[in-house]
């Protein structure tokens, strides 16, 4: 499917562009063009504060791309329910589509956004979805019960951290996105369809 797209704003938001990007900033940019063949908007709305930028990828690429318990899929879905209780337009698009890249399952991004329980998932995902949403919807309810629950489908200490922080992380994410209205690339809508 070929989408012949405008660019919309990254943000509603009109801050200052750094110009030029810090050689860093740029090289990370151009890495992006090459492994993704795009700079996720994401990262440009945070280019305006280099060091703002570099916080973010950095907590970013430990949680979502570093060794883990958690497969890549895992923390992308995840990413997908969390974004999906929080409405996160931005969030749902771009991790929706890593959902469906990394799943090789068009369908199963899409259930995430609507409704995770319907999705095919094994007692593991279920475990860990369920305490996601619970995290995201009442985080003052977490008790030892939950973390229980998670060990029971198999996970460690150290996943239950790894889960705890990608669920805050995209809480995270979906206010700053939604709080300055910031815009998907238009090329999210069409990967792995």
């Amino acid at each position: 499917m070929d989408m012949k797209v405008e660019n919309p704003p990254v943000t509603a938001l009109d801050l200052p562009a750094v110009d030029p990007l810090p050689e860093r900033t740029a090289a990370y940019f151009a890495l992006c063009e090459e492994k993704l063949g795009l700079v996720p908007n994401v990262l440009r709305a945070h280019a305006f504060a280099p060091a703002k930028l570099d916080a973010f990828t950095a907590m970013y690429n430990e949680l979502m791309l570093a060794d883990s318990g958690l497969s890549k899929l895992e923390r992308e879905m995840i990413a997908v329910v969390v974004s999906s209780i929080n409405r996160c337009f931005y969030c749902l698009t771009a991790h929706g589509a890593a959902v469906r890249q990394l799943s090789g399952d068009p369908v199963l991004g899409e259930m995430l956004v609507m409704n995770w329980r319907v999705a095919p998932l094994d007692e593991r995902q279920r475990a860990m979805l369920a305490f996601a949403e619970k995290l995201t919807r009442e985080p003052h309810a977490i008790e030892e019960a939950d973390r229980a629950a998670l060990r029971e489908a198999g996970f460690s200490d150290r996943d239950i951290w790894d889960i705890a922080s990608v669920v805050a992380f995209f809480n995270m994410s979906n206010r700053l996105a939604s709080a300055t209205d910031m815009r998907p690339n238009p090329e999210y809508h069409a990967m792995a369809r």
